[in-house]
């Protein structure tokens, strides 16, 4: 069954409100249709009003927005930002050419500087979501090069230049109005909310249900932004991560089977989420505890 988003928005308000299963339920019967426009509405103003005091564009810095003192730190640490290795390292691998003479800004519009917050996009010829990771790997195999692992330090480090490149420019992602694209839409979203592994946990058991709250000691970050600071530095990886390994990692912390990096669901689920971040500025490349 296809439930809306903005419904999904609607149960989880009502979760945190205390709101008894009935009035949940009644709320998921409400509707059956994919709307994003609607689910649009219900996600920012679900944030907005649960956070007034956080500022909308704020809501980028994830985990930062919600904790003063995890705030603090992070401002201490950001005059000597632990990711400019990546950036710097990232900005002469796109620079340097492929054995054909290429380069990255071959394949991309606007030789590929300023352009992450279009990514990713539904390619209406493939019928599928074309993510950043996704078009440079084939932008690699199309020159005779070999494809770097998703979750590996190579891709991270040309997302964080590529991101870098991007610094405050809104996120501006599209959905036609295509079945193909509203499937691929809808089924990041139901991946994003359905339960899974062991733990009987979804993305959004975290990201809607409890952001500010802590597991363990991380202070979990909303979904809304979530997507803006990508790749970023984590201090448990003590590295760089892309967004395939973030997803992949959230899988196996729930104690689910990971799908492979870049595959479609988990493309799907980075299109949701990137539409659900529209207008709000990229922060990437991030770092994070």
């Amino acid at each position: 069954m296809r439930i809306s988003r903005a419904i999904a928005i609607a149960v989880a308000a009502l979760v945190v409100a205390g709101a008894g299963p009935a009035a949940a339920a009644a709320a998921a019967a409400a509707a059956d249709s994919i709307d994003p426009d609607a689910d649009f509405k219900a996600f920012r103003d679900y944030y907005t009003k649960r956070f007034p005091d956080v500022p909308l564009n704020d809501f980028v810095n994830g985990p930062y927005s919600m904790d003063a003192e995890l705030r603090k730190q992070w401002e201490a640490i950001d005059d000597f930002p632990p990711y400019d290795f990546a950036i710097d390292r990232g900005k002469q691998m796109f620079a340097t050419p492929f054995k054909n003479g290429k380069t990255y800004g071959d394949c991309f519009p606007e030789k590929g500087i300023g352009i992450r917050q279009n990514y990713p996009y539904f390619d209406d010829k493939s019928g599928e979501v074309i993510t950043l990771e996704l078009a440079l790997n084939r932008c690699r195999e199309a020159n005779g090069e070999a494809p770097y692992s998703y979750v590996k330090d190579e891709m991270a480090s040309l997302t964080a230049y590529m991101a870098f490149t991007s610094r405050g420019k809104p996120f501006d992602i599209k959905i036609p109005n295509d079945p193909r694209a509203l499937e691929a839409y809808q089924k990041g979203a139901e991946y994003f909310y359905a339960r899974r592994g062991q733990l009987n946990f979804s993305c959004a058991s975290c990201h809607v249900q409890n952001p500010g709250n802590h597991i363990r000691t991380e202070v979990l970050a909303p979904a809304l932004g979530i997507v803006a600071a990508m790749p970023i530095y984590r201090s448990e990886w003590n590295g760089m991560g892309t967004m395939s390994r973030r997803l992949v990692t959230c899988n196996s912390q729930v104690r689910g089977v990971p799908l492979e990096p870049q595959d479609e669901l988990y493309r799907d689920v980075e299109y949701y989420l990137t539409y659900m971040s529209n207008g709000l500025p990229v922060s990437g490349p991030g770092a994070r505890p």
